[in-house]
Parts: structure tokens; C-alpha cells; sequence
């Protein structure tokens, strides 16, 4: 389970911001970055989102250690993560962590100058500071045209070494994410259905502490 929520984490949440690539690392490439602008402007022209992924680790062998399902509410500042065994909640003041098996939420403070990416930032521009990018080319799904992002992280402290996004090309929408980490593992986060300008409700962004008797709270604000 830590697994996954590790890759996760690092779909939605923690992708550190870093300045301009340094001299000597490569420019990427034009035709790429077409297209992450326009997954970034189509995601610009919803109000709320919601979206329904699946997660698949696999180990350098090929063998699948774990598949989880999940879904992720936004609107504005605010988002919603929910996958078995844990709930994130931010109403763009506070982040609640719930974890179930603890029955135990960790509340923290938004801080608005950190470098911490939230799901809107994932679907904006991250890319330009934090990658060198590419182009691989395009190939058929269904009735659908798949272009093939691949990224490569500046700081090569990060635990991983290589991120391939799928982007559907007619619908400008990233339908998955796959992340090589440098210990042979990869995780694949499928989005499998997303509703744009979804019916969401400002209460579904903040933890309701009633609605889980019993559960220990870590204010860390």
C-alpha cells in the first residue's frame, strides 16, 4: 500500500518546483511542449473536475505487486483524493490526511509560497521547470490517437529517472502516467473516466470529523 500511495503522491502532490533547467542539461523538445499547452489549456477551461484512475505497480521483472483504484475531485483551489485505505481532503487553507487503517487524519496548513504541486498544478504547467521533455511519437488506442510524452527530472536526486504520460490527442487530456523509479519499479495511473465541470460541492473538500467515529486528530497546523 505504501507503494502506491508513493506514486501517488507523485501524480498529485509532490514534484518539487525547481528554476529553469542549468546550463548543459539539453533543450526539450518544441513539439512536445505543443502539446503538455494544451493539456494545460483544455484542464484551464474547467470550473470542477472529477475523474475516476486506476493504479497498477509492477517490480523490474515485469510482475504486478499491487493495483488500487481511486478517484480525485477539483474545484479551484480545492481537491479530494480517495483511494482504498486512505482520503485526502484540501479546501485551500488546510490538507486533512486520513489514513483508515489508523483511523487517524493529519491536518496541515496550505502553505500558498511552497513548492509542494497540488492535482490543478499537475495539469498546468509543471513541466516547464521540472523536466526536460520529448516527443516519442503517436500510435492508435481504440478509435483514439495516443501521443507519447516523455520526461526526464532536472534534479537527478529524484527516486525516479523516467515519467511517460499518454495523452489523448484529440481530447487534449492525459489518460495515463507511467513512472520508472530508479529501483526497477513502475507505476502506471490510468485515468479511466473524467467528468469535466462536475456537480462537486465545497463540503466535499473539507474532513468531517463526525463521519468518522472515533478518529484521532493530528493538528499540525
Amino acid at each position: 500500500m505504501k507503494q502506491i500511495i508513493t506514486g501517488l503522491y507523485f501524480l498529485f502532490l509532490t514534484i518539487s518546483v525547481m528554476a529553469q533547467p542549468p546550463k548543459g542539461m539539453g533543450k526539450s523538445d518544441p513539439s512536445a511542449k505543443t502539446v503538455l499547452d494544451g493539456v494545460s489549456a483544455k484542464f484551464r477551461t474547467y470550473k470542477s473536475m472529477m475523474a475516476k484512475f486506476a493504479v497498477k505497480i509492477e517490480n523490474a521483472a515485469g510482475k504486478v505487486l499491487g493495483n488500487k483504484t481511486g478517484t480525485v475531485s477539483m474545484k479551484g483551489s480545492r481537491y479530494r483524493v480517495t483511494i482504498t485505505g486512505q482520503e485526502i481532503f484540501c479546501d485551500g487553507n488546510s490538507t486533512w490526511t486520513y489514513d483508515k487503517s489508523a483511523n487517524e487524519v493529519t491536518i496541515t496548513k496550505v502553505d500558498a509560497s511552497s513548492n509542494t504541486i497540488t492535482p490543478q498544478k499537475l495539469f498546468t504547467n509543471f513541466y516547464d521547470k521540472d523536466f526536460l521533455y520529448k516527443l516519442n511519437g503517436e500510435s492508435k488506442l481504440g478509435a483514439k490517437t495516443i501521443q507519447e510524452v516523455e520526461l526526464t527530472p532536472i534534479d537527478k536526486s529524484r527516486p525516479f529517472h523516467k515519467v511517460l504520460l499518454n495523452v489523448d490527442k484529440a481530447g487534449q487530456s492525459i489518460i495515463s502516467t507511467r513512472v520508472f523509479e530508479k529501483t526497477g519499479n513502475r507505476y502506471t495511473i490510468a485515468v479511466n473516466g473524467l467528468s469535466p465541470n462536475a456537480a462537486v460541492t465545497d463540503a466535499q473538500f473539507t474532513f468531517d470529523a463526525k463521519k468518522y467515529p472515533g478518529v484521532e486528530v493530528v493538528d499540525l497546523r
